[in-house]
């Protein structure tokens, strides 16, 4: 093998490896927005789950004043 063929042989090894990293921090990046997502819906749902209980909880009302007849 001559130098010249030697030389492009590492440039492309060098290309896969930065393109191999480069999918490895796309794939991490995206499954840390999918948890994000994930954890973000979750606290949603529970602070929906936690008003709704409190708004049909008789402890927090104010006693309705008489209606005129």
């Amino acid at each position: 093998m001559t130098d010249t063929h030697r030389g492009h042989a590492m440039y492309e090894y060098e290309l896969q490896r930065l393109h191999t990293a480069d999918l490895i921090r796309r794939a991490d990046h995206e499954r840390q927005v999918r948890e994000a997502d994930r954890a973000r819906r979750a606290r949603r749902d529970t602070d929906h789950d936690s008003a709704e209980h409190e708004s049909h909880s008789r402890r927090f009302r104010r006693p309705r004043p008489a209606r005129p007849a």
